[in-house]
This record gives C-alpha cells, sequence and structure tokens, in this order.
C-alpha cells in the first residue's frame, strides 16, 4: 500500500485540494499528452492574445470613423486608406 495522500501533501508542502485539483486535470496521462496540452494551452494564449488585437484595432478604427465623420478603410497591410 502507499502512502496516504494527506501525508504525501504535508511533506511536499501542499494542499490536499491541491492534490486531487491536479490529479483531475493530469490524472491518467502519460508526460507526451501532458506537453501537448501545454502546447496546445500555449496556441490557444496565443490566439487569444491576436483576437483581442484585432478587436482593439477595430474599435479604434470604428472611434476614428465616428469622431471624422469619414469612411476610412484599413489595407491589409495596416495602411490607413481615406476615402473621400
Amino acid at each position: 500500500m502507499g502512502t496516504p495522500v494527506p501525508e504525501l501533501c504535508r511533506e511536499h508542502g501542499m494542499r490536499n485540494a491541491s492534490f486531487y485539483k491536479w490529479r483531475a486535470k493530469y490524472g491518467g496521462m502519460d508526460a507526451s499528452l501532458i506537453g501537448r496540452m501545454n502546447e496546445l494551452e500555449a496556441e490557444n494564449n496565443r490566439l487569444k492574445k491576436m483576437c483581442a488585437d484585432v478587436q482593439l484595432q477595430n474599435n479604434v478604427i470604428k472611434e476614428a470613423i465616428k469622431k471624422s465623420g469619414k469612411a476610412v478603410s484599413v489595407s491589409q497591410d495596416g495602411k490607413d486608406c481615406r476615402l473621400q
């Protein structure tokens, strides 16, 4: 029989709840699956940042249109193309 969970947690300075959360998230996974999950989480964070940047750019453009009263278009290379 192995060492009881409360004793292991005490030895490693962690709470029982932390252990059970870790086990719920990673239990049954081998190292390659954990590595792949970490890669996917990193990619997801990168994509979320990209989406936030695009939304911010969109909001800035909308505000510029409201203030100027003129239509403003942004080309794919990021340069403003003012329309009369």
